[in-house]
This record gives structure tokens, C-alpha cells and sequence, in this order.
């Protein structure tokens, strides 16, 4: 599945928008050195492929955007298009030249994997939350500037907060985004790992791991609501029931306990008294 930005660069960042004002020129590709700050040190040669044969039928329509270095330019956006250009032979790239820090750089780089590679969730879920952490906005901010619903980066982020086991089965295909968005409705965090295991071997669609997690849910409810009594008390119990031939229930709050005797008549009432006493 390809994910991206549901808008570019340019919304993100007003700056590097190309304008009037901005001059486009040729310069030799053997200049231009790629993004230092590029997270991702591979790309998809038949993607680079299919680009190098558009660029030898129609040329580069897109200039590429880059900043002057100390060696000539350094790409800001625009790295797949030059590794195409590479390819193809050519020894010149038009380009717009930007005056970019180094962390305007390295978060152009986030947004440009973001917007071009096809990511998994985690790797989604990731760059969202180094944006969030770079650029000091909240999900809210961040979601108006790309074009993102707020649901669907806190949907993605929330999957970061499962153990790393499961954020890397996550990662790497062995479960879905809605395995994963189902395993953080489980209540009791020991079963998880377990669960997951079982996901694997028997093969659980997204339903059915919903399903088992209710259950597993309802049954950890029930449990916390009827809590083990503890062994003395059902003791001492026992031995008033015999001494007093009656039911008996001791309970233990947090300050104080209390203990309740049935009887069912007045007679019974001073048998149980009797008993007390004696």
C-alpha cells in the first residue's frame, strides 16, 4: 500500500515553495551531492528505472531543490530525480537554490520520505512522532499542515506504545495495523505477548482477535470483580459455620472487616447466641 502526505513539501514548507522570485538554473550533476540527513540510504531500482525512462522522453519537468555547500549543492528535494538524471546520462539538472540550516534540512528529508516511499504503519508512525518531536508541535498542528486527519496519526502513533516484539511484527508484515490497533484494547498487558503468539501460529484475522479480546476482556472483569478470598478467612468461616450451625460470611474491607450470621427466627437467634456464649 503507498502511503504519503495528503500534501506536499511546499505546504509544510512555505520556504521552499518555488516563485517569481526564485531563478531556476542548469548546473552539473557532478556537483550535487545528496541529503546528508536522507534517512533512508536505499531506493527501488525499478522505481528509479521507470523515473530514468520519463526523464529520457520528456527531460526533467521538475526542478530539483538545493542549497550551496562547500563542495558545490546539496539536494534538499528532488534525491530519486537525480539518481534517475545519474542514470540516464545526463550531465546537467535544473534546480532552485534555497538557503536552508542543516535542521530545516533534516526535517525536509523526513517530509520527502514521507510524502514519496511506501512506508509500513511503524515506519509511518515513526516519522510523525519525530516530527512532532523536531518541530515542537502537537498532533492537531501537525495534522492541518499535512493534510492528515488527527485520527489517523494518533491511530498510527498509539501502535508505538505496544512492546517491541509486536511493533516489529508490525514492521515487518506478520501483523496488520488492525492487529495491532486490537491489541491495545487488551486490558491485562501479561497476554499479550502470549496472544501474539497465538495471531501467528493459528493464522487470527483482525475479527477474530477482536472477538477473543472481548472475551479475554469480560473474563478479566469478572475475575477483578470476584476476588480470591483469602485462605483464613474461609477457615475462620468454616469454623463458625460448624460452631454455630448456620451460614456465616467474613469480609475484609480496607479500614475495618465484618462478619454477618444468618438466622431465620427468634428461637434460631438465641440458639446462635447460645452457641456464642458458650
Amino acid at each position: 500500500m503507498t502511503r504519503g502526505l495528503g500534501k506536499g513539501l511546499e505546504a509544510f514548507f512555505p520556504d521552499i515553495e518555488a516563485s517569481e522570485d526564485d531563478v531556476m538554473k542548469e548546473i552539473p550533476i557532478k556537483e550535487c551531492r545528496v541529503n546528508p540527513y536522507q534517512p533512508r540510504k536505499t531506493f527501488h531500482a525499478d522505481a528509479i528505472e521507470e523515473l530514468k525512462e520519463s526523464i529520457l522522453e520528456y527531460g526533467i519537468i521538475q526542478p530539483l531543490i538545493v542549497r550551496k555547500s562547500i563542495k558545490g549543492y546539496e539536494i534538499v528535494v528532488g534525491e530519486r530525480r537525480f539518481r534517475a538524471a545519474k542514470e540516464a546520462g545526463l550531465e546537467t539538472i535544473p534546480v532552485i537554490i534555497k538557503d536552508l540550516s542543516d535542521e530545516r534540512m533534516m526535517e525536509l528529508a523526513l517530509l520527502e520520505n514521507l510524502q514519496r516511499e511506501d512506508l509500513t504503519p511503524i515506519e509511518e508512525a515513526q516519522a510523525y512522532a519525530k516530527l512532532i518531536q523536531e518541530l515542537q508541535i502537537t498532533q492537531d498542528e501537525l495534522s492541518t499542515r499535512i493534510g492528515k486527519s488527527r485520527s489517523h496519526i494518533a491511530n498510527l502513533m498509539r501502535l508505538l506504545s505496544l512492546p517491541e516484539q509486536v511493533v516489529a511484527c508490525i514492521n515487518n508484515g506478520e501483523l496488520s495495523m488492525g492487529h495491532g490497533r486490537a491489541l491495545l484494547g487488551l486490558k491485562n498487558k501479561n497476554d499479550l505477548l502470549p496472544l501474539v503468539n497465538k495471531i501467528r501460529k493459528e493464522g487470527l484475522n483482525v475479527r477474530q482477535v477482536e472477538k477473543l479480546i472481548t472475551q479475554m476482556n469480560e473474563k478479566k472483569a469478572q475475575q477483578k470483580k470476584k476476588p480470591k478470598k483469602d485462605v483464613f478467612l474461609q477457615e475462620q468461616e468454616s469454623v463458625l459455620r460448624e460452631r454455630l450451625g448456620t451460614a456465616v460470611k467474613i469480609q475484609r474491607g480496607k479500614r475495618k472487616g465484618k462478619i454477618e450470621i444468618e438466622f431465620y427466627t427468634n428461637d434460631d437467634l438465641n440458639r446462635i447466641l447460645e452457641a456464642m456464649n458458650n
